[in-house]
């Protein structure tokens, strides 16, 4: 048996986020839950006491301020200590942003342990859904955002080595390279990716190694001359105004750049074109030659 404090709610599975449930369990010596299945995500807390967390046929025996993850549909199994039973708090939770949510937290059926230090947040955040326990529109966006919170301030405490397996490793690649291609025509440096990535510039660094096989800057450098590349072929735009389309602020580094991954520069590689090679219209030309001044001039506005 547990002395417990739980809530159960009805829930929309087209949310994008929502709660299901929540507690907080004072458990009595071994006390134990399963082996059995769960539909939804939960993430217990551990506020005091010991036990051990058995799921995927791994047991992990964890203490205060760690967390453990209950993947949907796995079967899994926990029990608290016979001299030293745990007190916990819990969040099921779903969703169509569920699964992408917890793989960004680290999470997983291979890595479902964590450690944080926040668990006086962790608590009030879980006793402050549960005290908001209606199915009014105004307690369910509350408890949802409160969710939110929950899961940011356990996403401040994991650290980077338990998210280093090949496949977490592959998704910061993934997501560094979706903001490169969505940000080379800002003049960005690798400082800048890493910051988006939330990781030390020489982690990325050894990510990129690793994966791709190239650095971070070797990455950005390429992609940006291939854009380059690509307004050479495409249009008549003058070579300064590619350099600034392409995050390049200074037409000489733009040029040494192109021709250290070109071999050639770009005044040169222009010139080898064949002349039937298709440009935009006049129209179009003058579009894109106003849009790029005008990123020029704000990229210089000191306000």
């Amino acid at each position: 048996m547990e002395k417990a404090y739980k809530l159960l709610f009805n829930t929309e599975e087209s949310d994008d986020l929502y709660v299901y449930c929540c507690g907080i369990s004072q458990t009595l010596p071994g006390h134990s839950f399963g082996p059995a299945l769960k539909p939804h995500f939960m993430i217990h807390f551990i506020m005091s006491g010991k036990g051990s967390f058995n799921i995927g046929g791994e047991t992990y025996p964890l203490e205060k301020d760690y967390g453990f993850l209950i993947v949907p549909d796995e079967l899994a199994y926990y029990v608290s200590d016979e001299k030293d039973p745990w007190t916990y708090v819990w969040v099921g939770f779903g969703g169509k942003r569920a699964q992408d949510i917890v793989s960004q937290l680290g999470l997983s059926l291979q890595q479902p342990v964590f450690k944080s230090s926040a668990g006086n947040a962790i608590y009030d955040l879980v006793k402050d859904m549960m005290d908001h326990n209606t199915f009014s529109v105004e307690d369910s966006l509350r408890r949802n955002g409160l969710l939110s919170l929950f899961l940011s301030v356990i996403a401040s405490g994991i650290s980077v080595t338990q998210r280093s397996d090949s496949g977490s490793a592959n998704y910061y690649v993934s997501k560094a390279q979706a903001f490169v291609r969505s940000n080379y025509c800002n003049p960005i440096k690798v400082t800048d990716i890493a910051n988006y990535v939330c990781i030390n510039r020489s982690y990325l660094y050894t990510l990129f190694e690793k994966t791709l096989g190239i650095s971070p800057q070797q990455y950005l450098t390429s992609y940006r001359i291939s854009k380059a590349t690509e307004l050479l072929q495409l249009t008549q735009l003058p070579i300064e105004s590619i350099a600034l389309s392409c995050g390049y602020t200074d037409p000489l580094v733009f040029s040494k750049a192109f021709r250290q991954e070109k071999k050639i520069t770009p005044s040169a590689y222009r010139k080898s074109l064949p002349k039937s090679n298709p440009v935009m219209d006049k129209d179009h030309l003058l579009l894109m030659e106003q849009l790029l001044e005008e990123r020029h001039l704000e990229s210089n506005d000191p306000n």
